[in-house]
């Protein structure tokens, strides 16, 4: 059986992190939504995704096929209630499609919105994910899930005696290294996966996980929920963040109830505010919308897309929204949306063209030997590069 990760209208309300990837390919946790249903169904997957989005994502459909929504994490009660699902058969909550069974001549005229002749209602709750905020703000509730995932059953590898270890649930890959660090599991559980290093002086509360290749550099400070993505380095304070992979936080500076996709890289002595001066709910701008949305939240930091970086001593205002590919820098603070592909900082902002865009992409992949900036890549950046031209205008 075929498992397919359909995108529904999330795919707009979660951008721009969606821009360069289908919903299920967000990392929230330790797993990317879409490792989750892999995991818990012992199938591979591919995505139902935008057209422009089909030639890196492309999708897979056989004799018997799964459609879930890409933007809800499973769940015991889900995974019942999905094994349950005939032919023919859909799985809805509050009229939004949660999964449907179809066969591959179905399967290939699929559409989200269309009516199934069989639905039954799910009424219990589970996680998911619809905006940005979502994704720091759930990161405890799915760390914790994905952490028994991942150890059950197994013993963690042991590191050196010159950590401190607080609490039990602590849980290290083989080829994890830490030395003269203190981990503190009492409001959280530890993940060290394979080929991770925590260097000496740091100091980490769970929750938290670190995912494979990815460092923390000596004198760190990292409370939970944090999750830091493969192949990435971090250091300095962190609390409450969500680092997809491939990106950079190496120096001092605090980054806190923040998301940053893949491919970015934060200046040294860099900051973000995740609270107001005066309390007040946290706004944040919404592509779907065209205005700044009320969150909710009291604590919202940054949300920086794929590719987006910040020069030395960047400060962040709450609720600050960085595109795809933006490149920011200079004093004084950057205005709270930043547009995809700009180039600049509070002084202005001009247009970061899409060639030299690709000139520090390509000396960026060239850093990962497993990784190629190839046509497709650049081929999805050029689309992006299009539908985000109306907010460029500077």
């Amino acid at each position: 059986m075929a498992i397919i990760l359909f995108d529904d209208n999330a795919h707009q309300t979660l951008l721009p992190l969606t821009y360069t990837r289908p919903v299920a390919d967000l990392r929230i946790g330790i797993l990317t939504i879409a490792e989750k249903w892999a995991k818990h169904l012992n199938q591979a997957y591919s995505f139902y995704a935008v057209d422009y989005l089909q030639a890196k994502f492309p999708v897979k459909i056989e004799a018997d096929n799964l459609f879930i929504n890409g933007g809800v994490c499973p769940d015991e009660n889900l995974l019942e209630a999905i094994d349950k699902l005939q032919t023919g058969e859909a799985l809805n909550y509050n009229d939004q499609l949660l999964a449907v069974r179809l066969n591959q001549t179905d399967a290939a005229a699929f559409d989200a919105q269309a009516s199934f002749n069989s639905v039954t209602d799910y009424t219990n709750l589970f996680v998911s994910v619809r905006y940005p905020e979502d994704i720091f703000r759930k990161n405890d509730i799915e760390l914790r899930k994905d952490f028994t995932l991942l150890t059950a059953g197994r013993t963690s590898a042991v590191i050196s005696a010159t950590n401190t270890i607080i609490g039990n649930d602590f849980f290290a890959e083989e080829g994890a290294v830490a030395d003269c660090s203190s981990f503190n599991t009492t409001n959280g559980p530890i993940y060290l996966a394979n080929n991770t290093e925590v260097w000496e002086g740091t100091h980490i509360r769970g929750a938290f996980a670190i995912c494979e290749h990815s460092q923390v550099k000596m004198g760190s400070k990292i409370y939970g929920a944090t999750t830091v993505g493969p192949y990435s380095r971090v250091g300095g304070e962190i609390n409450n963040a969500v680092i997809w992979g491939y990106s950079s936080k190496g120096h001092e500076g605090y980054l806190g109830n923040s998301v940053l996709g893949e491919w970015c890289n934060i200046g040294a002595d860099s900051n973000n505010s995740n609270l107001k001066n005066n309390y007040a709910e946290v706004k944040l701008w919404d592509y779907n919308t065209q205005r700044f949305r009320k969150t909710g939240l009291q604590f919202c930091g940054l949300i920086m897309a794929d590719h987006a970086k910040c020069g030395i001593n960047t400060m962040f205002n709450t609720g600050t929204v960085v595109g795809v590919s933006a490149n920011i820098f200079g004093a004084g603070f950057p205005r709270n949306f930043v547009a995809d592909f700009s180039w600049g900082g509070a002084q202005g902002f001009e247009v970061y063209t899409i060639n030299k865009m690709f000139e520090t992409a390509q000396k960026v992949f060239d850093r990962r030997d497993h990784r190629v900036f190839d046509e497709t890549e650049q081929e999805l950046l050029k689309r992006v590069f299009e539908l985000t031209e109306g907010y460029r205008r500077f």
